[in-house]
């Protein structure tokens, strides 16, 4: 076997294509890629093309045809992951014996993570449903309803490949006006719903707006053929986060809901007793009272003797 050589960039558009290559401490969103099968129908053409429409801004659709078997052979799907530097995948065919076939899946470090086979039963296309759509590229909002996504296993990790699929660029905040994508995916008898509705925000006579979810589409309604899972060693792995992404939280200090910062100071035991106040006899004690009470008198009547032997 020969050695693998190294050539480095020559360029500085080389160099900038490596540098945006290199592992970095917050990595970019995630890519995905749409793949079709050797032999695909119009259902899965249809779909692959408005899940690549609901991701325009962070996806990769190759036109082409590609006779692949994901759950066979993962090199060609790590190939493509190299290639595009892309860590999402869906792919698509059609055979007698998978009819209207979707394959899920994720990677790290362009190595196959998890897979999942779901089968087409009904499709609802975006076009089929009149009214206005979406902004693209728009952060969706993720609902999950159905016990099996946090009872069974492989519904737990579908619920997570979803996530990691649909959600799109991390952001820190977001205005409320910028919320205009529902996507609510439902788990009930084994079938495994779809929907996607576009938000509405009417007026409510306050300040707080009505919300209403309008069918926008696509619509799907999927079953659960076969899985391949990462083992939790390598699962656990993935994610790792490093260090320098971590936020170091600050003793003492802390945040209200009003978003003022608080700080808690540690201050030695103070002896009170021996504090310097303002003596006032109501802020005084009884005993205390009566006894200077006893020497001012006794001051009085003694000034008053010297003062007769003075004379």
């Amino acid at each position: 076997m020969g050695i693998q050589r190294t050539v480095k960039p020559k360029t500085q558009r080389g160099k900038r294509f490596l540098r945006g290559r290199e592992p970095k401490v917050f990595e970019n969103t995630k890519q995905a890629m749409f793949i079709k099968g050797g032999n695909t129908s119009q259902v899965i053409t249809s779909l692959l093309k408005e899940f690549h429409q609901l991701k325009r801004t962070d996806a990769i659709m190759y036109k082409r045809r590609n006779i692949l078997r994901p759950f066979e052979d993962e090199t060609p799907i790590e190939f493509f992951s190299e290639k595009s530097d892309a860590s999402l995948f869906m792919f698509g065919s059609h055979s007698k014996k998978r009819p209207n076939n979707l394959v899920v899946g994720r990677l790290f470090d362009h190595h196959v993570l998890d897979m999942v086979e779901l089968g087409v039963e009904k499709f609802t296309s975006m076009y089929d449903i009149q009214g206005p759509k979406c902004t693209t590229g728009t952060k969706p909002c993720l609902m999950f309803v159905g016990e099996m996504f946090d009872s069974e296993y492989d519904y737990v990790r579908l619920k997570s490949l979803f996530i990691d699929f649909f959600r799109g660029t991390v952001v820190d905040q977001i205005r409320l006006q910028g919320l205009e994508q529902v996507i609510m995916i439902a788990a009930a008898n084994n079938v495994i719903s779809l929907r996607t509705y576009r938000i509405e925000l009417k007026k409510s006579g306050s300040k707080v707006p009505r919300v209403e979810l309008v069918n926008i589409g696509p619509n799907v309604d999927f079953t659960l053929r076969r899985t391949k899972l990462a083992s939790d060693d390598l699962f656990k792995r993935s994610l790792k986060v490093p260090k320098e992404a971590k936020i170091k939280s600050r003793k003492n200090i802390s945040i209200d809901p009003f978003g003022s910062k608080l700080g808690r100071v540690h201050m030695e035991k103070q002896n009170l007793g021996n504090l310097q106040t303002r003596k006032l006899k109501a802020l005084k004690r009884k005993s205390e009272a009566k006894a200077e009470t006893t020497d001012d008198s006794t001051k009085k009547t003694k000034t008053v003797s010297d003062g007769g032997t003075d004379e």
